[in-house]
This record gives C-alpha cells, structure tokens and sequence, in this order.
C-alpha cells in the first residue's frame, strides 16, 4: 500500500500533485455553479476546495505551489491584457472618460476605506492582511497575486494575506450586488424609463455604417466626379454601387453623376443626413434584382502579411474593382475609413463581381481554419518581455524600495500594449474568445489552487481563534462605502444611467457575478458596456496599487 500513501501523501510526488489539483480545480469548479440567493462564486470556489485541501494535510512541497501559483496568475493576467488591449486606450474617448473617473473614484475609496481601517483597529489587523482583505473585498484575484510578489521582495514572512482575501471574497460579492439594488432603492429608479433613456441615447450611434440608396436631384453635382463630390461635401462615404440608365455597375473615383442616378451608399449615421440633403433624396431599390450579376460577401482576413494595413493602402477598387463598404470587428460593425488598420480576424464586406470578389478572398485569405491555429509565438514572446518589464525596479521618491510591476503587472502592461499595437510590429494577436477564455480560467484556477492548499493549515485557527470576524467585517465595509458614495455622486451629478451604473460598478471590482445580475435586469447592453468600458484600467490600477501601498509603507 506504499503506492497509495505515496499518493495521497507524499508533496515531492508528481504524481499526488497532479491529483490534488486535479480534484481541487474539479471540486471547485463544480461547487461554484451553485448559486445561493441567485448568486454564485464561480471559480473562486477553488480556492474554498484549496483551502479545505490543505487543512487536511493534503499539500505539496512549497517551490511547486509557488511556481504553479505564479505561472498561472502570467497566464491569467496576460489573456487578460490582450483581450482589453484594443479597447483600453479609447475607453478613455467621449463619455468614458467620466465613466473612467467614477472607476478611479472607487479604487481610491477602497484602498481609503482599507487604510483607515488599518489605523482604526490600532494593530489588531497588520498591514499585508489589510491589503488581503482589501482585494477578497473587490473580488480582485490578480491584485491579491500582485500583492504576494511585492510581499516576496519585501521577504514577508507572517500570515498568508489570503487567509484575509478568503474571509472578505464571499460578502464582497453579496455586497457589490446588494449596493447596486440599495443605490435603485435609494433613488427610486423606475427600469421602465431608464431603458427607454438608453434607447434615446443608443440613437446617436455615429461610428456604424449606415446604408441608403440615394437618386441624384441636385443639379450642381450633375455632371461631376465622384472623387470631386467627395472632396467638396467633405463627408466620408462609399458608393459601392451606382444605377445608370437601368444599368448597374460599380463606380470609381472618376464615374460621373448625372441626375436620376441611383446610388447605393454606406456612411455613418452621423454623416448621413447631410449627404441625402446633398445629393437628392432617399429612395426604396431592391439592388439584387438588377442586371449585373453583383454579389455582396463577408470575407475573413487570415493572412498574416495583411495584420497592420491600412484599408485605403490595399487599393481594392483600382485593383479588383470592387468596394468595401464596412468592417466587422469582435462583432461591431465599423465604417470602412481608408485609414482603418486591418487585423487577422476582421470580416470584411466586400461588394463586387463574383470573380473579383474570389480575387479579393485569396488575397485577404478567407481561410476559418488559419483562425484556429493558435499564436502560440505572439502568446510566449509577451510573456518574455512582460517579465523582463516586471523584474526592473522603478524608484520613486518617498519609497524605501523600488516599485516592481512584478509577475502580474510586467505581462499585464505588454499584453495591454501588443493587444493595441501588436499589429505595427507585424505580431497576430488574434485569439478566438474561446481559447482566450480557456487559457484564461486554466491560469486562474492554478492560482487559486495553489494560494487555497498554501493557506488551508492556518485557516480554520485564523479564523475561530484570530480575527476572522474583524476580517469579514472590514471587508464589507471596504466594499460598500466606496460603492455607495460614487453610485450616489454618478446619480446625482453626472446623471449616469442605472444600467450602465451597474455596469460601471461591476467593472470597477472586476466582478463578473454582479455583471451577470445587472444583464438579468434588461433587454439591452449597457451593463456590459459599462463594464468593458472601466474594466481595462480597473484591472490595471487594482494591480498596482497594492503593491504601491506595501512598498511605500512597510
């Protein structure tokens, strides 16, 4: 029986490291999806399995529950930053700009709520638990990562602060969704307005292509080219098609128009009333049923070479003679700008003959199965340069020692930076959401594992015997406070939705349960426009800062 011990016991073993995290990752997995008042802790459940784990004695020796638990917060936070990487920059644009600000607002609040609670208590909780406690309380896993490798260069050697995080995480949840329901009692929101208010708002949507067919009525661009009307109205449009005489056929820049043309054009919604006043007026043509056997075609982009070309520099007109009227990306249709940089995966509409249209698919690639190819390189060689970026040390002055973005935040910012810029560099990003998510939830659950068998022996005599009550209800706190004052300053002041206040809120503690109550609340997307639109630098700045208040003050 020698095997069996060796099995269930021995922590050098491969072996018995394997099983352990094979039963704790399955176990907690299985026992997130069960929800309690509507609510469930999905994967984070893994790290009760771990804990639970490691009370009983199941462990491994402490290098491996190391090296796993780092290895998978690189792969968590790296799949992290390239899916957020293209969106990061322009969520600051327009009105995210202020959603940006409310999410700043409350990390701030946070760590002030956690730092005066440090100094409240007068010793009974240190410093590290505090910071524990903070990311259970915003249900922060890669913080609580970025948190352990700062304590590692500090060479901490007390508690283990997810013991703190363990106690926080699951009142967390419940509070971030019980804030978002006290701030629509608090303020009376009526649901049934607030979505008509976002359909009103949704109206002015002047980035999608919006698609007419004009006739020609005004008698001053009769006669002119259209590279002329062009410049001369000064809008933005393609004319994929044009109906002359009763003969349809594809225009150039230096097709003339003449009055009675029908035009087929694409535009965005923002442009389109001044062209219709410009040229004539809108008219109902059914384009498929005209002569010149003309097809309109989504052809995929999977060629390598193609990744960081502009739209304009691929002359599709003057070489195949057909037109690109928009672009589908991640499911969001944009207007076909000439200075739209393509990128593998995007689906281009392309309008044309059949044969012309073939050409333009071989040249772009148009093949599914290059998509399911992994960049395995891409993947690997961001990790490199995110740990040679995370090992520099940053001095700052006021701070005994310097500032390291660490495991977490070095492959965070690269793959924020390759996701966004990657395609200069001729690097692929594309990943299909699918192995983006897997690869995702593989590196969370190692790290949850791992932190839950580490911290299993001392949990149950922490939390019976310690401070455990003070622990749960600091947390609760810290998650409340900050949620209540800016959900009341984004009511009041900046007149934000509710909806996209849920969404906002949810985004801020990167919190995926309240993101899936918000969408249980309405028809429509703006919880998790809300939520993609903070999320990029809530994770950045939930990272960060934990490490900034240990170095700074231990």
């Amino acid at each position: 029986m020698d095997w069996l011990q060796s099995l269930l016991w021995d922590p050098s073993s491969v072996a018995h490291i394997v099983l352990l995290y094979a039963f704790v990752v399955a176990a907690g997995v299985y026992l997130g999806k069960i929800k309690i008042f509507g609510v469930s802790l999905g994967v984070t459940f893994v790290l009760f399995a771990g804990i639970l784990m490691g009370h009983f004695g199941f462990t491994a020796d402490t290098h491996i529950l190391h090296f796993i638990r780092e290895f998978g917060l690189i792969l968590f936070v790296f799949c992290i930053g390239l899916q957020v990487g293209p969106s990061f920059f322009s969520s600051f644009k327009k009105g995210g700009m202020t959603l940006n600000l409310l999410a700043v607002g409350i990390v701030v609040l946070n760590i002030a709520v956690a730092l005066g609670l440090y100094y409240l208590w007068n010793g009974r909780v240190e410093l590290p638990m505090m910071v524990g406690i903070l990311y259970g309380a915003v249900t922060n896993t890669p913080g609580l990562g970025a948190a352990n490798e700062a304590l590692n260069q500090l060479h901490y050697t007390g508690p283990q602060i997810a013991l703190g995080y363990a106690c926080a995480y699951p009142l967390g949840v419940v509070g971030i969704i019980g804030s978002i329901i006290a701030i629509r009692y608090i303020f009376r929101v009526n649901m049934a307005k607030e979505e008509e208010s976002l359909k009103i708002q949704s109206g002015d949507s002047h980035h999608k292509p919006h698609m007419m067919s004009l006739e020609v009525r005004n008698e001053s661009i009769s006669g002119k080219t259209l590279i002329e009307i062009k410049n001369f109205l000064g809008r933005k449009f393609v004319c994929s098609r044009i109906r002359h005489d009763g003969h349809v056929s594809i225009p150039d820049h230096e097709t003339v128009f003449n009055i009675g043309d029908q035009l087929f054009i694409v535009c965005s919604e923002e442009d389109a009333p001044a062209i219709v006043v410009f040229i004539g007026k809108e008219v109902e043509l059914d384009w498929e049923k005209q002569d010149l056997p003309m097809v309109s075609r989504r052809i995929l982009v999977t060629k390598p070479e193609i990744n960081g070309k502009t739209l304009g520099s691929m002359h599709f007109r003057s070489m195949y003679g057909v037109n690109v009227t928009r672009i589908n990306r991640s499911g969001m249709d944009l207007f076909a700008d000439p200075n739209l940089i393509l990128q593998v995966g995007d689906r281009v509409m392309v309008v044309g003959q059949q044969d012309a249209v073939e050409r333009v698919a071989g040249v772009l690639g148009n093949q599914l199965k290059r998509l399911d190819t992994p960049n395995i390189v891409t993947i690997f060689v961001g990790i490199f340069l995110g740990i040679l970026l995370g090992s520099l040390p940053i001095a700052f002055p006021g701070m005994p020692t310097p500032l390291k973005l660490g495991l977490a935040g070095g492959p965070l910012v690269v793959a924020i930076l390759i996701g966004r810029f990657g395609h200069k560099l001729h690097l692929v990003t594309y990943t299909t959401m699918s192995a983006n998510l897997m690869l995702r939830e593989i590196g969370i659950v190692l790290f949850l594992a791992s932190v839950g068998i580490d911290a299993g022996a001392n949990f149950v005599q922490t939390v019976v015997e310690g401070e455990g009550l003070l622990y749960v209800g600091s947390g609760f706190l810290i998650t409340v406070i900050p949620l209540l004052i800016i959900g009341t300053i984004a009511r009041l002041y900046y007149k934000v939705n509710y909806f996209t206040l849920m969404g906002l809120i949810a985004g801020s503690n990167t919190d995926p349960p309240a993101l899936a109550y918000a969408n249980q609340t309405t028809s429509g997307d703006a919880p998790a426009v809300g939520y993609s639109t903070v999320y990029p630098l809530s994770m950045f700045l939930r990272i960060l800062t934990g490490q900034m208040i240990l170095l700074a003050m231990m």
